[in-house]
């Protein structure tokens, strides 16, 4: 072996498994959308607040129903004190520590917002990572569900705030109280059946992916995928499967089995609804479902959760939000283990290409419920809660599908050329007509790479997509004028010209303007491109 000392073995440059980096046009598109988002919360009174990404582990609590991850599906570390913190896998357990801490300075009700980034330590595959952003919303010391009802419809008018039609989504209602009551009855009422009656929950809730096929299969035995993997079933028996399913159709948002659906459903109406149908829902068939749902409930919880479920349908008729809108629909489950009453889910009931090139329905893209036990674990007495989810990344895929998103294109930065580098007062005068641009509202920068090859700037500026360029040389500089070259129609007329000779002579899409008509010059040409998109997308 050499002396000679190893050349270092250059690092890998690798992004870990189940995240992904976020371009600008990706940033961009968050940011009008979450914009449009905040303006409804904002109109139905909510303010924001906001919470560390880290919280204590046992105040996160141990809700996921991934169960078979590391530490309960969370990622975690032990800190310098022995005490173990984790990544918060959702922004619903940290604002219940908030709402707990600050309890005697909160004014109840406490209605508040929040977007972040949450963290779920699980298998990733495709369209599943480890990161993603919510945003929520949150009604802190509302026992009635009337904050319920609110939560739905305001999840209604945010869809529509987003572009999305009517017929193109659909609010789901369920209440866990429904869904207990079911459990006494196939007699898995108890502490000592809480594992199974999960297990039951988790069935019920793959519905949208496995149809009732599926859902039969995974309430029994369990269920082989098509890869060959076994997931165990909550091993209930036929009268219990059959009562489970039942109840599960019990309203008019699935009735029979079609091998051909993507979900194994068919008939589902309103549900399937056709979206170009402008006939209404009628307002009373939420009450007719509610109603149905309580003369069949047997036991005492599951007729308290039926009524709740039939005030908020008196709710949304008297609202005006008919079933095409707002649905109750006894399938909606959620999976999170801390939900106590109402839950409810937005759907979005268009079809996508997946990526085994099958059309499928695009699904949820957010969710919530009543937690009133949550906020309780720190406080010692009852603090109602309820809250809605928005999943940001699911539903931007939803909305670029739609051709709702990312339709007010960002213009490219103004580029101000460096012709004479070495001199810092010319640098000077280069950065002031940057800043004046930028005084103006105007996005500019100053060229920074090395400015001795012109050509570099020129390609740089077409590369980052710049509109306008902006030039003085020595002899500009001494009769106090710029050069201002439109790049958009320079790149257009550029066809027309065969050789670069006839180019330069030509000045293509450039003029020459005196330094104080600068700023009015480039807002005239910004404008005129402005108005060619515009344009170009009515045609």
């Amino acid at each position: 072996m050499s002396d000679k000392q190893k050349k270092p073995q250059k690092l890998k440059a690798r992004l870990p498994r189940g995240f992904v980096d976020r371009s600008a046009a990706d940033i961009h598109a968050t940011n009008e959308m979450t914009a449009k988002i905040r303006e409804v919360y904002e109109r139905y009174g909510f303010d924001p607040v906001e919470t560390p990404l880290f919280e204590y582990t046992d105040a996160l609590g141990k809700f996921l129903p991934d169960s078979d991850r590391p530490n309960e599906g969370v990622f975690s570390l032990q800190d310098d004190d022995d005490q173990w913190m984790s990544l918060r896998y959702d922004l619903t357990a940290p604002l219940a520590r908030h709402v707990a801490e600050n309890f005697n300075e909160i004014q109840l009700p406490f209605r508040t917002y929040r977007a972040g980034y949450v963290f779920r330590n699980e298998k990733p595959g495709p369209g599943r990572f480890r990161q993603f952003m919510q945003f929520d919303a949150d009604t802190v010391g509302a026992p009635g569900v009337q904050a319920d009802a609110e939560m739905c419809m305001m999840m209604a008018d945010t869809m529509e705030a987003l572009g999305i039609k009517r017929g193109d989504y659909v609010i789901r209602v369920n209440n866990r109280k429904v869904l207990d009551g079911v459990m006494e009855a196939i007699g898995l009422g108890g502490d000592d059946k809480a594992g199974q009656r999960l297990n039951v929950l988790r069935a019920i809730d793959k519905l949208d992916k496995f149809g009732f096929e599926g859902v039969r299969l995974l309430l029994g035995a369990g269920r082989k995928d098509e890869s060959g993997d076994f997931t165990k079933g909550a091993g209930l028996n036929g009268e219990q499967i059959s009562t489970v399913v039942l109840t599960l159709m019990s309203s008019k948002a699935a009735i029979e089995i079609d091998e051909d659906d993507p979900r194994n459903v068919k008939d589902m109406e309103p549900f399937y609804s056709d979206p170009d149908d402008d006939q209404p829902s009628s307002h009373a068939g939420n009450i007719e479902d509610a109603q149905a749902l309580l003369d069949a409930a047997t036991t005492e919880i599951g007729r308290q959760g039926a009524q709740e479920l039939l005030t908020m349908a008196q709710i949304f008729s008297a609202c005006g939000y008919e079933s095409r809108r707002i649905m109750i629909d006894p399938s909606c489950v959620r999976g999170l283990e801390y939900y106590t009453g109402p839950v409810f889910e937005a759907e979005l009931k268009f079809a996508v290409t997946n990526e085994k090139g099958e059309k499928v329905v695009f699904g949820s893209v957010g969710g919530g419920g009543r937690y009133d036990g949550l906020v309780s674990r720190f406080m010692g007495q009852p603090v109602p809660a309820t809250g809605f989810s928005i999943g940001v990344s699911r539903l931007m895929t939803a909305l670029k599908n739609l051709g709702k998103l990312g339709q007010d294109e960002v213009v490219a930065p103004v580029l101000v050329t460096v012709m004479d580098g070495n001199d810092p007062a010319h640098l000077g005068k280069y950065q002031q007509f940057t800043q004046d641009l930028r005084n103006a509202g105007i996005r500019a920068e100053m060229y920074q790479g090395n400015w001795k090859k012109f050509g570099n700037q020129l390609k740089y500026a077409d590369r980052r997509g710049c509109p306008i360029a902006i030039i003085q040389g020595g002899d500009e500089r001494e009769t106090g004028v710029v050069q201002i070259k439109d790049l958009i129609e320079g790149k257009r007329l550029s066809g027309e010209i065969e050789d670069n000779a006839s180019w330069r002579e030509a000045r293509v899409a450039q003029e020459t303007v005196a330094e104080a008509d600068l700023v009015a010059k480039v807002k005239e040409i910004l404008a005129a491109q402005a108005e060619d998109r515009r344009r170009g997308k009515d045609v």
